[in-house]
């Protein structure tokens, strides 16, 4: 117990002093008077914390997880508090920001979802493995090499349907109109992730267009769709649930719809000055922009 303390402690003091570290290289030079206090309040603050910590992990009802306490509890807690808009992403979680960002992952090809505390199959896309083997919307995913899927939420099901490429998952599901429950065998190969799902003509001259995220071939996607739409006088661009993504990436889409000049975005931090990126391009077909959110 003495050992897991002592090893709970170290962690506590290891992440903090990762954070301060990270803060000198993100933030330069920060002199206390910038940083709203002394050196003294900061040793002070951090003592206190890991006091607190210890009395909860010698006096709360179950062991202490410290990685679930430091990095789902103190560092989430305490960007929110200086920024709702910061997030911390364990590497896990940055792992899979990144794989959005990429437009691709490998896999089988299918999203799933919750169903009566079940995880069904809502849809498998076409041309991928998923849907070459037959797999179809509704089906319940009972099982994954094996491993039996009660009790597993769906992102559980859906990191293990995830693999390298060119490997082999089994599928276990069951089937509305079948006595006994269906295998498939599937090999995992690249998904593309198309930021630009929809795009089409509304009537001559009035295109559409839906993007779903900005990742790291917006831009070429959103060009291409254009460009397949061809000569326009207007376009309905479609942003509603999209959560944003790469800020270069939205720039290149701005960039395509503004007059030459005009302020896309501007950025400053305390330690930089305030950075305008203008549009740069000269305006190609004249575009009338409805944004729907």
């Amino acid at each position: 117990m003495v050992g897991s303390s002592r090893r709970s402690l170290f962690l506590v003091v290891f992440v903090l002093a990762c954070c301060g570290f990270l803060g000198m290289v993100f933030g330069q030079k920060i002199t206390p008077a910038a940083a709203g206090g002394s050196d003294s309040d900061a040793r002070d603050s951090l003592r206190e914390f890991t006091q607190v910590y210890s009395i909860v992990e010698q006096n709360y009802a179950e062991p202490v997880n410290a990685d679930k306490a430091i990095y789902d509890g103190a560092i989430p807690g305490m960007l929110h508090v200086l920024d709702p808009h910061s997030n911390f992403f364990d590497p896990k979680a940055y792992a899979l920001l990144r794989e959005d960002q990429q437009g691709k992952y490998y896999g089988v090809g299918m999203t799933v979802g919750p169903r009566n505390n079940k995880v069904i199959v809502i849809a498998p896309f076409v041309g991928t493995p998923a849907y070459k083997a037959g797999i179809r919307p509704g089906d319940i995913i009972v099982a994954v090499d094996g491993k039996s899927t009660d009790n597993m939420s769906t992102s559980d099901v859906a990191d293990l349907l995830k693999g390298p490429k060119g490997t082999m998952v089994l599928i276990t599901i069951l089937r509305e109109g079948s006595d006994k429950p269906l295998e498939f065998k599937v090999v995992r190969a690249e998904i593309p992730r198309y930021s630009v799902d929809l795009h089409f003509l509304l009537r001559p001259g009035i295109g559409y267009m839906h993007i779903t995220g900005f990742n790291d071939k917006t831009e070429q996607e959103v060009q291409k769709a254009l460009d397949e739409m061809g000569d326009l006088k207007g376009l309905i661009l479609d942003l509603r649930s999209n959560p944003g993504g790469l800020l270069s990436e939205g720039v290149d889409v701005a960039d395509k719809f503004l007059h030459k000049g005009q302020v896309i975005v501007s950025h400053h931090g305390r330690s930089s000055p305030e950075r305008p990126i203008k549009q740069e391009m000269a305006m190609g077909a004249r575009i009338i922009r409805w944004w729907f959110w």
